[in-house]
């Protein structure tokens, strides 16, 4: 069987380094000697001030995230990035251009069609998702006020391996299930957002980082919780902030900075994943559906095409403590999700029961993809 840790290969709510979640057990009765834990803390005390600053700076430290953009911690998670997104940023044509690649930018995109003219500059459904579409400058509208992307997908295993060139159309980003896990030139977007319950922290908590010379051109009439010049104007403290999921993202920063920050977080995921791509491809019964330049490294999809067969495989993974396996709905078959919190040791696990299962239930020959 296994011990009382399993290994939690789940899109998210995911798993979160053992060190953090020991430092905060540690703390969570007394606080830097403060008497209180995080969770009783006032957000307006000086000590939470400290937590919430000292996470921006380690945010903006790993990331290179220069004075140019404000750093926002917001509740609300993505769904409400959805809306705040085209409330803030549409302001001159009201036009957006959506770059299709999976439910979540679908979904983002009927949302904004609420505040204006949103085009699907391009789209991989035809293919089910399973590709990343080629666009170039000259697919977007040269007057939208921003274009959209979901950096990577967590349902059906596509990552953008380099982002869209828009010209000087501000490129808006979704980045909740790759942030952190590689290096990314902030300066070519104009807004990223990225909820927490992947590579950040606890569910409850999103991160907007935004080029400063975007905010403060939402209509009179935007609520004030969906107003980035209001977040920004007062610190992330209008109101009183997911306190204790800013703490543990807090944690996060400094142990991901501990451990070489995100460039040795990149070589272990690239490792991570060639390792199980490669399982799958040499496996005879398993497939990883999506193209191979297009692969998540984050987001494993891997199917036998037999329903049934798939469900005894992730209820015998369970049995062995190999958790969150079983694929979104709307995709079928296997998802592991390997953020950075997910040991090269959880992968190893994961590789030795596909090879036995494999082993044990194969019954024909399979060609193994060419794996890029």
């Amino acid at each position: 069987m296994f011990d009382s840790r399993i290994y939690n290969f789940s899109a998210g709510p995911s798993a979160l380094p053992r060190d953090v979640l020991e430092t905060a057990a540690a703390e969570m009765m007394n606080y830097g000697g403060s008497g209180l834990s995080v969770m009783e803390m006032s957000h307006r005390s000086s000590a939470f001030q400290r937590i919430l600053d000292d996470a921006e700076s380690d945010l903006r430290d790993l990331m290179g995230i220069s004075d140019r953009y404000s750093v926002l911690f917001l509740q609300g998670g993505g769904t409400l990035q959805f809306a705040m997104v085209p409330a803030n940023l549409m302001r001159k044509s009201f036009k957006a251009d959506y770059v299709l690649t999976g439910m979540w930018t679908k979904k983002a995109a009927e949302e904004a069609r609420k505040y204006g003219d949103v085009r699907i500059a391009a789209t991989s459904e035809p293919s089910g998702f399973t590709e990343i579409p080629s666009v170039g400058p000259d697919d977007f509208r040269a007057d939208c006020d921003y274009v959209y992307v979901t950096g990577n997908n967590t349902v059906f295993g596509t990552r953008w391996q380099s982002y869209p060139d828009t010209n000087d159309i501000p490129l808006v980003c979704d980045l909740s299930s790759g942030i952190l896990s590689e290096r990314i030139d902030v300066d070519r977007f104009g807004l990223i957002w990225a909820g927490a319950q992947k590579n950040i922290g606890p569910a409850g908590l999103v991160i907007v980082i935004v080029r400063k010379d975007l905010i403060g051109f939402a209509s009179p009439g935007t609520p004030t919780m969906m107003n980035y010049k209001i977040m920004d104007e007062h610190g992330s403290l209008y109101n009183t902030p997911p306190t204790y999921a800013i703490y543990m993202a807090g944690l996060v920063f400094k142990n991901l900075k501990s451990l070489g920050g995100i460039d040795a977080a990149e070589a272990l995921n690239r490792t991570k994943a060639k390792r199980l791509y490669d399982c799958i491809d040499a496996s005879r019964m398993f497939t990883a559906p999506v193209a191979p330049d297009d692969r998540s490294r984050m987001n494993v999809i891997f199917k036998t095409g037999d329903s049934d067969i798939d469900r005894q495989f992730v209820e015998g993974a369970e049995a062995r403590g190999l958790t969150g396996l079983a694929g979104h709905r709307l995709a079928g078959g296997m998802r592991a999700s390997l953020y950075n919190a997910v040991t090269a040791e959880a992968v190893e696990a994961l590789v030795r029961y596909i090879e036995e299962f494999d082993k044990a239930h194969a019954g024909g020959s399979h060609v193994p993809h060419q794996n890029l």
